[in-house]
């Protein structure tokens, strides 16, 4: 990133933070200039909205497979398949929720390509917060904006 572009967004004020909780060995608190940390993948989506019709973005983050995997979720090796009864809540600062299965993101099994995106359209997300994107919806509820809050939760055991 350029020095000027750096002190650009620097200038426009603290950059939004989300934080990730839950069953993690390694909890954590990102930034949108952090996330830019992990391989970018970019999406070109269409989903419809309510109350706009059909949106067209494109869109530019991490995977958040991989994000959630750098802060060690707690799976534990002796159960067989344990990671499947994971869940991740995403919240965002406009109140706006999602709930995914882990299997939804996991190479060996929905293997979805769900984006913590850190751009819109090129357009830096820094004081905004990172995006929800899961390119496979229809439809857009599930893109959570302003992402301040995920949280892994692996506490689903009523079979065992």
């Amino acid at each position: 990133m350029s020095q000027t572009l750096a002190a650009a967004r620097t200038a426009a004020g603290p950059a939004a933070e989300l934080v990730l909780t839950g069953d993690l060995e390694r909890p954590a608190r990102l930034t949108v200039p952090d996330l830019l940390a992990w391989p970018q993948h970019r999406a070109e989506v269409a989903f419809e909205c309510a109350t706009s019709g059909v949106q067209h973005h494109t869109f530019t983050g991490p995977l958040l497979h991989d994000v959630l995997m750098d802060a060690g979720p707690v799976f534990d090796p002796a159960r067989r398949k344990d990671r499947l009864r994971f869940l991740i809540a995403v919240h965002g600062t406009d109140g706006h929720h999602a709930l995914l299965s882990w299997a939804e993101i996991d190479p060996d099994f929905g293997r979805a390509p769900v984006l913590l995106a850190v751009t819109l359209d090129d357009t830096p997300l820094d004081r905004a917060g990172a995006q929800l994107v899961l390119p496979q919806d229809r439809c857009g509820a599930r893109y959570i904006s302003g992402i301040d809050a995920i949280r892994v939760d692996g506490g689903y055991t009523a079979w065992t």
